[in-house]
């Protein structure tokens, strides 16, 4: 009776153990996955945040220009 208690123990134990190492490899291979979308999502953002500073920079070269053209005007008008 006692070693029939003693095999289930270890029988029970042996499989938690594999559960748990099996649940151990699943959850690296999702640690990674998880890993490699933020990587993708942080390169995502990357790109956004260079196009919109694209974007910016030409605004501000167009609001230089059009402050150009208006002191331009501005000092035609002053002249006369």
């Amino acid at each position: 009776m006692r070693l029939k208690s003693i095999s289930a123990g270890v029988a029970s134990l042996l499989l938690v153990s594999v559960m748990a190492t099996g649940c151990a490899k699943h959850e690296d291979s999702g640690t990674a996955t998880r890993a490699e979308q933020a990587a993708a999502r942080a390169e995502d953002a990357a790109r956004r945040a260079e196009s919109a500073a694209s974007r910016v920079e030409a605004a501000a070269q167009r609001a230089e220009a059009a402050a150009d053209k208006a002191e331009r005007m501005f000092s035609k008008h002053l002249r006369k």
